[in-house]
Formats: C-alpha cells, structure tokens, sequence
C-alpha cells in the first residue's frame, strides 16, 4: 500500500539534482550600450534577461562603442553589446546569441541592422502583430557578413513604410517631444505620436538625420513636428520645424 508515495518521493529525490542544474543556468553577462531615452533598447534588454542572460547598462549612447569595437556603422543600430567575446548590435534575438555562444564561430559578432519592426523589443502590443521580415547577419572581423538567421514577415498586415527624401512634400508630419541630442552621431531620440506614413504608433525612439538637416536650434524639452522616413531598416528624420509655444 506504501509502494505509490515511495515512488513519487524516489522520482522527486532523482529529479532534484536536474531541476537544481536547470534552475541554476544563466547565461554570461551582456554589456549594453544605448541611449538613456530610447525605449525599444530597454526593451531588448528585458527580452535578454527574461532569456537567462544578466545584464548590465551603460546609457551614453552607442555610437563611440560601436566604432571601438568594430562593428561596421552600416550595419549599426540603436544599441551595441558584448557578450563572451561577441559583439552584438541591434534587436537580435536571444535564440541567436545563445546560437552563437554555443558554436564560437570565428566572427566578430552578430547584427541586425536598423530597427525592423517585429524583431525583440520592437514586437509590443503597440504594433498590432505588424512584423518586417529581417535577418541576423553574421559578421566577420574584416566587416563582411554572411546570413545567420532568417525572419519571415507578416506581409499582409504591413504597409509600404519607405519613401525617398524626393517625397517629403507628400509626407504627413508627427509631433513629438525631444528627449535627447546628440550632436557627433547626428541622432535625436524623440517621445512622438503617431507616425501615419510608417504606421508606427506612439512612443519613444531614437532616429538619425539626413545630411542637410539641421540640427541647431534643437534642444532637450522642446517641441517639435517632424516628417520621418524608413530606410534600409534604419528611421530618418528628413524635417522639422518647431512648434510655438502657446
């Protein structure tokens, strides 16, 4: 009659020591470097430690980072990371660092270049399930690359978001609130409203500027209505102008 409860407990005394093992891995730490305001980098970073890895952050923008380690500006984003010895650049997938971690190829790291929507920390609810098809690029330690992972789409649920800077009369303007300027890498991160012709709802990102935008005038605080583009993965502003104070 004591032989089922004798069973469960010699199952529970042989799993312990598995369950233990399992509960106690963690993946290496990550140094992140992002812009303090830029909302997608922070959730990336919460993508990575709901993945197992630690990680720690250094809010004085990427751009300095990413030019001491390497990693091609082509192929930049908003954030850059290290980890066992990689760089990391962009919203890539934990799944793809783990990938990596675990094959050491002989490479400088991984990319995914620009923001695309879809990719981790750019997939909240906010997006309504939109997602662009993007890849994580390997990269090699003299700046080529070669495809490490693939990411479909969701075609029918995207809109056309490119448009060439010879359409910016067509374009609707966004207002939006600068959070911050940095001069060297020609960036700001701005808290806007919705951005019509990228189908981007509210929220906080960084976004570079074309050449011949200015940026004096623009400070911390201030108001602004801009017009925005996407391309080759990355978020342009291509003009702004500010908005009287009332």
């Amino acid at each position: 009659m004591q032989r089922r409860p004798a069973l469960a407990a010699l199952t529970l005394a042989l799993a312990a020591p598995f369950a233990s093992a399992q509960s106690g891995r963690t993946q290496p730490q990550v140094q992140v470097w992002k812009d303090p305001q830029c909302g997608c980098c922070q959730e990336w970073v919460e993508h990575l430690r709901a993945n197992g890895f630690t990680v720690e952050i250094h809010d004085v923008g990427n751009t300095a980072a990413r030019k001491r380690l390497g990693m091609p500006e082509k192929l930049g984003s908003c954030h850059t990371a290290t980890v066992g010895g990689y760089v990391i650049e962009g919203h890539v997938p934990a799944v793809d660092i783990v990938r990596l971690l675990r094959q050491k190829p002989q490479a400088l790291g991984l990319t995914v270049p620009g923001m695309p929507i879809g990719s981790p920390g750019m997939d909240g609810a906010v997006y309504k399930g939109r997602r662009d098809a993007y890849e994580v690029l390997l990269v090699q330690g003299d700046g080529g690359t070669r495809t490490f992972a693939k990411y479909p789409g969701a075609p029918a649920q995207q809109r056309a978001s490119a448009q060439s800077v010879s359409d910016i009369a067509a374009l609707p303007w966004a207002l939006a609130e600068v959070r911050r300027v940095d001069v060297s890498a020609r960036k700001i991160s701005l808290r806007h409203e919705e951005i019509k012709n990228l189908d981007m709802p509210p929220m906080t990102m960084v976004f570079q500027l074309r050449d011949g935008v200015a940026l004096d005038g623009l400070r911390v605080g201030m108001r602004i209505r801009f017009q925005a583009v996407q391309d080759k993965g990355a978020y342009w502003v291509v003009a702004w102008q500010p908005v009287p104070s009332t």
